[in-house]
């Protein structure tokens, strides 16, 4: 007779229990989010500080200010917008799973049989998962166009501001 309360004790299922355990703690779903945060904000530093040299190298020239201004804040916008999209995806991935369980267990419930379960499950998640992309993109987009339009407006304001004090400034001077 096997003894069914006897647990393997090698070191890889010690590891995937306590690995196990640790996933169904909020407070490492928390860390995790916050770990994966950090680091696409760390990784996307340096493409935004590319961004803006790349605004400050044509807007100090003789070039206009505006085309330099509107492909800076685009990509700006983009960045952010895609930032965006990742934090959502991270909150959105757990309660989607939740209403999926959900809807599958009160399914279950009702008495349908095992393969038209399985049907309806298969249906259930590509509306779940359309739907969540849906909101997704769209929450993406408006927090891209938010942050375009305000680099857009910073970036020309900072630039007229520089111009207007290079104005002054060549007032004060003395004539020699």
């Amino acid at each position: 007779m096997v003894d069914l309360d006897r647990r393997d004790s090698s070191p890889k299922s010690r590891l995937t229990s306590s690995l196990m355990v640790a996933l169904r703690k909020r407070r490492t779903w928390v860390s995790l989010y916050f770990l994966l945060y950090s680091l696409l904000l760390s990784s996307s530093w340096n493409l935004l500080l590319s961004i803006h040299s790349y605004y400050n190298t044509y807007s100090s020239s003789s070039y206009p200010s505006f085309p330099a201004a509107l492909c800076a804040s685009l990509l700006y916008g983009a960045v952010f917008g895609l930032l965006a999209m990742a934090a959502a995806l991270a909150v959105a991935v757990p309660a989607t799973l939740v209403t999926w369980i959900t809807v599958l267990v009160l399914l279950a419930f009702v008495g349908r049989p095992r393969a038209q379960l399985v049907a309806d499950g298969r249906r259930i998640t590509a509306d779940i998962l359309a739907f969540a992309l849906r909101i997704l993109l769209r929450e993406g987009n408006l927090a891209a166009a938010c942050c375009a339009l305000a680099s857009f407006v910073a970036l020309l304001a900072n630039r007229r501001w520089r111009q207007l004090q290079l104005v002054v400034g060549q007032e004060e001077r003395p004539l020699t």
